[in-house]
C-alpha cells in the first residue's frame, strides 16, 4: 500500500504537507490519564474477546454451522478495526508527540475505512443467513452451502476494499498545503478533507456517492430479510417455536441498532465548529466500544456459544486438576 501511495502521490497530488498533527483530547488536559487507563482497558478486552470467540468457533465442533462462519469473521474485522486506530489513540493520550505522516495518515484511513465497509456488508450477510434459518430451517444447511458462503464473505471483503481505495483515491488527488493539524485522534474523513486547499467536490461526491451505495444496499438486504423473518415469527402457532426464532435473531439485531446506528449518527452530523467534540466522541465509541460489544453480545446472548464456552472452562480446569 505504501508502495502505490508514493506512486500516485508522485503523479498527482502536489502537497507541502508530509505529516499531520493530531489534537485528540488535548483540549482536556485534565483528563488524559483517566481516559488513557478506560481505553487501555477497552481495548485489551476488546482484543481478548474478539481473538477467543475466533479460537472457539475454530476448535468446536457444535459451532460450525454458516452463521458462525460469519461471526468468527466479524471478530477478525473488529479485531483489526480496533488495531487500525486504538493504538494511536492510546500514544496520543501519552506522549507529546502526536505527529503522523502522510501516507501513514492515507494508510490508516484506508484500514479503517476497508474494514468498516466490510462490517457493514458482513451485517447484511448475517441477515440474509438469519432469514434462511427461521424462513427455511430444512434447507438451511442446503441453502447456506460452503461456496455460498465463502462468495458473502469474499464478497463483502472486496466491497469494502474497493470503496475504501476509491475514497483514499480521492483524498490523495485534493493538495494539503497547511495547516496540518487534524482535530482528531485518527485519519477520519471529514477530518482529514476539512485540511485541504484545493477543490473538494468530487471527494465530498464519491464519499456521498459509497455512502449512500454502501448504507443502501446494506439496510436494504437487512430490512427486507427482517421483514421476512417477522411475517415468519408471526405466522407461528407455538410459542417456543417464536422463543427460538427471536432468540436466533436478538444478537444480530442488537449489533445492527448499534452499528447503523452510530454510523448514522456520526455522518449525519454537520461540519462545525461546536460539532467536532460530538464527532470525536461518536468516533470513540466506533472505533473503540463498538469492537468490544459485539464478542461480548454475541457471547452473553448465544445459548450455544456459552454451552461450548463452559465446557473448554470445565475441560481446562479438570485437565489441570
Amino acid at each position: 500500500l505504501n508502495s502505490i501511495l508514493i506512486m500516485v502521490l508522485g503523479e498527482g497530488n502536489q502537497s507541502s504537507v508530509t505529516t499531520f498533527i493530531f489534537l485528540g483530547f488535548s483540549e482536556y488536559p485534565h483528563l488524559q490519564a483517566p481516559l488513557f487507563l478506560v481505553f487501555l482497558a477497552i481495548y485489551t478486552v476488546t482484543m481478548v474477546g474478539n481473538w477467543f470467540i475466533i479460537v472457539v468457533i475454530k476448535i468446536s465442533p457444535k459451532l460450525q454451522a454458516p452463521m458462525y462462519f460469519f461471526l468468527g469473521h466479524l471478530s477478525f474485522l473488529d479485531f483489526c478495526y480496533s488495531n487500525v486506530f486504538t493504538p494511536k489513540l492510546l500514544e496520543t493520550l501519552v506522549v507529546e508527540d502526536r505527529t503522523i505522516s502522510f501516507s501513514g495518515c492515507m494508510a490508516q484511513f484506508f484500514f479503517g475505512c476497508a474494514f468498516v465497509i466490510t462490517e457493514m456488508f458482513m451485517l447484511a450477510a448475517m441477515a440474509y443467513d438469519r432469514f434462511v434459518a427461521v424462513c427455511n430451517p430444512l434447507l438451511y444447511t442446503v441453502a447456506m452451502s460452503r461456496k455460498l458462503c465463502a462468495l458473502l464473505v469474499a464478497g463483502a471483503y472486496i466491497c469494502g476494499g474497493l470503496c475504501s481505495m476509491t475514497l483514499m483515491y480521492s483524498l490523495l488527488e485534493l493538495s494539503y498545503c497547511g495547516p496540518n493539524i487534524i482535530n482528531h485522534f485518527g485519519c477520519e474523513y471529514s477530518a482529514i478533507l476539512s485540511l485541504a486547499c484545493s477543490d473538494p467536490t468530487f471527494s465530498q461526491m464519491a464519499c456521498l456517492v459509497i455512502s449512500i451505495f454502501s448504507e443502501a444496499c446494506s439496510l436494504l438486504v437487512i430490512l427486507t430479510s427482517y421483514v421476512f423473518i417477522v411475517v415468519t415469527i408471526i405466522k407461528m402457532p407455538s410459542t417456543g417455536g417464536l422463543r427460538k426464532a427471536f432468540s436466533t435473531c436478538a444478537s444480530h439485531l442488537t449489533a445492527i441498532t448499534i452499528f447503523h446506528g452510530t454510523v448514522l449518527l456520526l455522518y449525519c452530523v454537520p461540519n462545525s465548529n461546536s460539532s467536532w467534540l460530538l464527532v470525536k466522541v461518536a468516533t470513540v465509541f466506533f472505533t473503540v466500544v463498538i469492537p468490544m460489544l459485539n464478542p461480548l453480545i454475541y457471547s452473553l446472548r448465544n445459548k450455544d456459544v456459552k454451552e461450548t464456552v463452559r465446557s473448554l472452562i470445565n475441560f481446562r480446569f479438570h485437565s489441570c486438576s
